[in-house]
């Protein structure tokens, strides 16, 4: 195991911000896992585990520990009767590349998941999610080192405490677990409907009645190209808001003073509003802002974009900007979805 001392944090963060990591080192194996953790033990030394830096920002003071870097591989695939597909991933894959294997494959579940950046084990955490699907709806458990009882466990995904945008990995034990592997319920199938708003409008616009993995991928690949900076080349996080849920009352009041808010009922009877909407509305779209170096991309308001920001102070200024406009308007308060670290 190579341990590197003083490593840049903004080469692990698509936003290219942050400060230096003390040590940092790169996992391949469940092996080395336990071999860092007995190092970092032994000096008294904080530990995370990171996958390929796309939700991820990262404070300017850096981390004064040892950084993991998840390059753990790994793609096992059992079938069995009706279609059924239950496929073993490691979490340091590359997750499209993971998508477009199953696509190829004929298997249905997570092709509305293209084009999502990042890692395979990175993906529970934020229950990731688009274009109407979620990790959750497939996901079966996942192996996870646990830093708590040292040992490596296998937890179901009952036990993973998903929400929209969120999971127990973010929440209740943020930094437990140190995810290795997933299993995943595929289908050798045809995807079925109804689909995603912006998903159906395109597969009617290119008249296609029957979609197949393979075209839905392809669609969701166009979508997202169309709307979204590659982070390879613009320095970003994605979506930088989550869509905020609001109550029935609230969102009457709002209805009241913007009769166009566009709007979806959620299963529990809330009301879902699109955060691009209300980052629009409130004047942010594609805005280059001098001060600190931010912009919002010209085709989707919800990405933020480093076009020269210096430090993360600058991004979360830029960030406050928005929020704080929109709570003055609407009188709701947007969440950021990539994870502000350590």
């Amino acid at each position: 195991m190579n341990i590197q001392q003083n490593a840049p944090l903004s080469q692990h963060s698509t936003m290219r911000l942050g400060g230096n990591a003390a040590f940092l080192a790169d996992i391949t194996s469940r092996e080395e896992i336990e071999q860092a953790v007995s190092w970092a033990n032994e000096r008294s030394l904080p530990l995370m585990m990171i996958g390929g830096g796309s939700n991820i920002v990262w404070r300017d003071e850096g981390f004064d520990g040892l950084i993991l870097v998840n390059k753990i591989r790994g793609y096992e695939q059992k079938i069995e009767e009706d279609g059924n597909v239950y496929l073993t991933i490691g979490g340091g894959e590359s997750w499209d590349e993971m998508v477009e294997r199953t696509v190829n494959a004929g298997l249905s579940g997570i092709e509305a998941l293209s084009l999502i950046p990042g890692t395979a084990g990175a993906t529970p955490v934020q229950n990731v999610g688009a274009y109407g699907q979620e990790i959750s709806q497939t996901l079966i458990n996942l192996e996870a080192y646990d830093m708590e009882q040292r040992r490596f466990i296998s937890i179901d995904a009952a036990d993973c405490q998903f929400g929209y945008r969120t999971s127990r990995f973010k929440t209740s034990d943020r930094g437990r677990f140190l995810i290795t592997h997933l299993t995943l319920h595929l289908k050798k199938e045809s995807p079925r409907p109804p689909f995603y708003r912006a998903l159906q409008n395109h597969l009617d616009e290119h008249h296609i009645a029957n979609p197949t993995p393979q075209t839905v991928r392809d669609a969701v690949i166009a979508i997202r190209q169309s709307k979204l900076p590659d982070p390879a080349k613009v320095a970003n996080n994605g979506s930088f808001f989550a869509n905020p849920i609001i109550s029935q009352g609230q969102f009457s009041g709002l209805q009241a003073k913007f009769p166009d808010i566009p709007n979806w009922p959620t299963a529990d009877g809330q009301i879902k509003i699109p955060a691009a909407w209300l980052v629009e509305q409130a004047g942010f779209k594609n805005i280059h802002d001098q001060e600190t170096g931010m912009a919002t991309w010209h085709a989707q308001p919800l990405v933020l974009v480093n076009e020269h920001a210096k430090t993360t102070a600058d991004l979360l200024k830029f960030k406050q900007k928005i929020v704080s406009t929109i709570q003055q308007k609407f009188g709701i308060t947007l969440i950021q979805e990539p994870e502000l670290l350590p």
